[in-house]
This record gives C-alpha cells, sequence and structure tokens, in this order.
C-alpha cells in the first residue's frame, strides 16, 4: 500500500511549515505538523513499554484535545486499534477494558482502575521518552483495521464497526480528486474526534500538506476567528446557527434588510475571509440554509454518507446540484431495491458486519459481501445526482392505508427561524403531530404557528399536521434527544413527550 494515505503517513514524515492546532475549553495550543508527528513516535514507543503490541485495542474516552490525536497516531504507528469512545455513552471503568477488550484506556473522565489511565499521562509518557525515537515501521493490508468506531446508538448500545485501512484510503483518495486540499489550506473541525471521519482531516494533513485546527462545538465560533480557516466540516445544526448570527450582525439599525454584500461582511466577520467551501453532511440540511450561504457566495456542499459506509456521495466545485446530496464518488455503487431502498457497494468495505450488535443485526445490513443496505430511500438523476427521500422506518402509514413520507414535511416546517428541529409522529395512525425544538428559549409560539400554516398549505390533505407540540427543553446531544452527529433521536423524543404527543387538548392546533 506504498501509495495509499496510510501507508504515505507511516512512510513519509511530514514536511515543516504546516500547523495542528487545537482550541478547546481552557486551552489553546500549536505545533508543526513534524512536531506532532514526532511526539506520535515518541508515544507509540512509551505504549510499547506499557505492553501494547500489533492488534492490541487502545480506548480513547475524552473530549477533543491533542492528546486525542497523539494518542491515535500513535497506536497507527504501532498497528494498535483505537477505539473512540464518545463521553457520555460510555463509563470508565474495568468493566469497559473487559466489553471492548482493550489493553489500555486513556479518559479524561472521573473514574480509575488497573489499565484506566488519565489524559495528562500522554504528555508524561511523551517527555519521559528519549526525542526522536521511533517505533519500527509498520504496513497494513486493504482489509485490516485501523479502529474501531462506534454507530450513534440511538437505540439501545452502540454498534462496533472495525473500521479498515482500505476503506480510509478509498475515501480520501475520492475526497482529493474534489476539492484537492493541500498547501494553503486549513482545515476546520468540531465534532468528537470518536467520530472516525473527523480524523480523516488530520490524516489528510499529514499526506497533503496543509494545516488543521480541532475544536469543539462549544468553543467552534471563537476558534474560527483565530484559525481563519479555508474549510470548516460541519453539520446542519451549526450552518443554520452561523445563518443565524450572520442575519442578525447584518441587521440594519433601521431595520431593513441587508444587502447581499453586509451579509458576506458579516459571514467573513464570523467564518473567517478564508472561505474557500463548506462542508455539511451527517444529517439533512435544510435547503433554505443552503441556498443562503451560496446566494452570499460562500459555496456550501452537501454529501451523504453513514458510519457503515463512510462518504456514498458528494457535492463538489462544477458538480452541486440544490436538493440532491451530490454525486457517487470514485468506489462506490449505489444500488436501490424495488421499493427504493438504497444500499451501497464498496470497492473498500468499511467492514464485513458489526463487531458489538444483538444477534442477527449484521445479516439485514450487510447483505452481501460489500453491500449494506442504508435504510434510506431515494433515487438518481439523469445526471448522477443522488436525492434522498427518508429513511424507510420513518415512514408513516395512516388508518386510510396512505403512506406519508415524514422527511420533506418536517424540512418544511424547519425553514422557519424559529424551529431548530421537527419530528412527526401519529398517535393512533390518524393524524399528524409535529413535535419541534424551539430556535430560542422562550419559545417563539407565534412565529411557529405561522410556519405550521405555510407547511399545511404546502401539502396535501393527509399530511397536514394538527397540532404542534413544543418541547420544553430544547433537543441537545446532553439530553440525549440529539445523536453526537446533531440528528435527532426520533425513539427518545417519543418516549419523552409521549404524554404530550398524545394529549390532544395540547400544544399548537392548526386553524
Amino acid at each position: 500500500m506504498t501509495h495509499s494515505v496510510i501507508g504515505h503517513i507511516l512512510r513519509h514524515p511530514p514536511a515543516p511549515g504546516h500547523r495542528f492546532r487545537t482550541v478547546v475549553p481552557g486551552s489553546s495550543r500549536s505545533m508543526d505538523l513534524t512536531e506532532l508527528y514526532e511526539q506520535s513516535g515518541r508515544l507509540a514507543v512509551a505504549l510499547t513499554r506499557l505492553g501494547v503490541r500489533p492488534g492490541d485495542r487502545i480506548g480513547i474516552l475524552a473530549a477533543n484535545g491533542p492528546e486525542w490525536v497523539l494518542l491515535d497516531l500513535a497506536a497507527l504507528r504501532l498497528k494498535a486499534v483505537t477505539a473512540g469512545l464518545e463521553p457520555g455513552k460510555f463509563e470508565p471503568d474495568v468493566a469497559l477494558l473487559a466489553r471492548y477488550g482493550l489493553r489500555l484506556l486513556f479518559t479524561d473522565r472521573s473514574g480509575g482502575g488497573p489499565g484506566v489511565l488519565p489524559m495528562d499521562e500522554v504528555s508524561r509518557l511523551i517527555d519521559e521518552t528519549e526525542p526522536g525515537v521511533a517505533p519500527p515501521l509498520v504496513e497494513y493490508a486493504p482489509d485490516e483495521p485501523t479502529t474501531i468506531k462506534f454507530t450513534s446508538g440511538s437505540t439501545g448500545e452502540p454498534k462496533g464497526l472495525a473500521a479498515t485501512a482500505g476503506s480510509i484510503d478509498s475515501s480520501l483518495r475520492a475526497v482529493q480528486e474534489m476539492f484537492a486540499h493541500g498547501p494553503g489550506d486549513e482545515l476546520f473541525l468540531f465534532l468528537p474526534l470518536s467520530l472516525l471521519q473527523q480524523r480523516y482531516w488530520i490524516y489528510s494533513a499529514l499526506c497533503h500538506g496543509h494545516d488543521i485546527t480541532v475544536s469543539t462545538y462549544e468553543t467552534a465560533f471563537a476558534a474560527l476567528r483565530q484559525a481563519r480557516p479555508t474549510v470548516v466540516m460541519g453539520v446542519p445544526a451549526f450552518y443554520k446557527l452561523a445563518q443565524q448570527r450572520i442575519e442578525s450582525r447584518a441587521r440594519k439599525a433601521n431595520g431593513g434588510p441587508p444587502t447581499r454584500e453586509e451579509l458576506r461582511a458579516a459571514a467573513d466577520r464570523l467564518l473567517g475571509d478564508r472561505i474557500r467551501y463548506l462542508w455539511t453532511g451527517s444529517a439533512p440540511a435544510p435547503q433554505a440554509v443552503l441556498r443562503f450561504f451560496t446566494d452570499i457566495g460562500v459555496p456550501i456542499y452537501e454529501g451523504y454518507g453513514l458510519n457503515e459506509t463512510c462518504i456514498v456521495t458528494k457535492n463538489h466545485p462544477g458538480a452541486n446540484r440544490l436538493g440532491s446530496v451530490g454525486q457517487v464518488v470514485t468506489g462506490k455503487e449505489v444500488l436501490f431495491d424495488e421499493n427504493g431502498v438504497i444500499s451501497v457497494r464498496s470497492d473498500h468495505p468499511v467492514a464485513d458486519g458489526y463487531v458489538y450488535a444483538p444477534e442477527g443485526t449484521s445479516a439485514r445490513v450487510f447483505t452481501e459481501p460489500g453491500v449494506v443496505r442504508t435504510g434510506d430511500t431515494g433515487h438518481l438523476d439523469e445526471d448522477g445526482f443522488l436525492y434522498i427521500r427518508g429513511r424507510a422506518d420513518d415512514v408513516i402509514v395512516l388508518d386510510n392505508a396512505r403512506k406519508i413520507i415524514v422527511r420533506p414535511i418536517e424540512d418544511h416546517m424547519k425553514q422557519s427561524t424559529a424551529i431548530e428541529e421537527c419530528v412527526l409522529f401519529c398517535p393512533g395512525r390518524t393524524h399528524l403531530v409535529a413535535v419541534v425544538s424551539p430556535a430560542h428559549e422562550p419559545a417563539d409560539e407565534t412565529a411557529i404557528a405561522e410556519q405550521l400554516a405555510r407547511t399545511n398549505a404546502a401539502f396535501c390533505r393527509d399530511e397536514q399536521i394538527r397540532r404542534v407540540v413544543v418541547a420544553k427543553e430544547r433537543f441537545s446531544i446532553d439530553n440525549g434527544l440529539l445523536t453526537s452527529q446533531f440528528k435527532p433521536q426520533r425513539t427518545k423524543i417519543h418516549a419523552a413527550l409521549r404524554a404530550e404527543i398524545d394529549d390532544s387538548q395540547g400544544g399548537i392546533h392548526a386553524q
């Protein structure tokens, strides 16, 4: 794999002059990529002294920070397997090591026991190792795993995937074909590093020679002012919030609408004045948000993929169609069954099944070698752009046998700046009830009612929303109503608000 991304990283230290920076709550740190690489080698040597060998698993249960990246790179250089564990979903105890077969667990949470080490230990291990030392060179076959990545776990315990080196190489090659990241670029990311796709951009920096800034959702806007990136890797909820901030900053004192130039200037102040493009995916992006950034001259490109497939389609310069999630990338093939449910065939699959999941789960998703059934429905247009209609499981069947696809209705409700998220339910299979997470507290119920009227006017009789339940507590990762990629947890939302959903007298009623 001498021409692979992983192979390049292992064989060729990065050229000097490119920066790795972290801006996280309470600290900011910057180093040259050459220093990052050298420190990861020293850490790898230190880990071998702690008994880590090729194939061993190293768990990381911590918020984003430089230690996270150093541990992941050290594991890669040892041919050990990183297990990225999302804070809030796991507890740092000895039972966790046994459950996932971890040699060591590094964490910034309280807890302990044999094999559980604080994240602060990373710096000590590096400092106590002689500068310039590095582990022996290792090599990965395409089907060998580099990491255990976990699904968002919207229902039950998260499922694990042993992601292969070949799938990482294939995805990053496809991205590089479309966007050509390189010197002059600075990529900005803030989602948890426990999500493998976030670590892709670290590998990209080491391979292709560009700057990288790692932040967190809480510090993202402050960090953007420092980083002045050329590329932001974000989720739709982040860009919707960014749009609101830009519009607020550009709003004229006399109450008149801001011009395109004034909106662009406000965007430059918020996101930095070097933006080449914005990347979004992980959840459906409202077309109003995509159109806003496009109209003010800040390109934004939506894509599609799953943990089980990595990137499948992507809009990109020269091939961008609003409403679609882009064209199929190199190394992937999109297939449809008789009901329009999408499957994805990969030249280099992420995995051939789950390593942690109830019996029978893998067979329902990994239907044949290299093929994953996504559970999403959609179609390809005549130019090869993929359009997602929604989840096959999220089709509501009314008592008159009419099938309602909920995503277009939910997306229409989210066009209002008063509504952050919207999820539809159907009590008794007779009518639709929307649960909305308000964009502000207290909720603007007048604006929500106005949007309800606009949405009902746009859809047919069976697709009318009879009531809106406004959640008293906005959906968040902390309260378990959003995944780590800011997708609504439909089952948990229903469980938390079932009484309000079933109460025919409560909520905002359609007129």
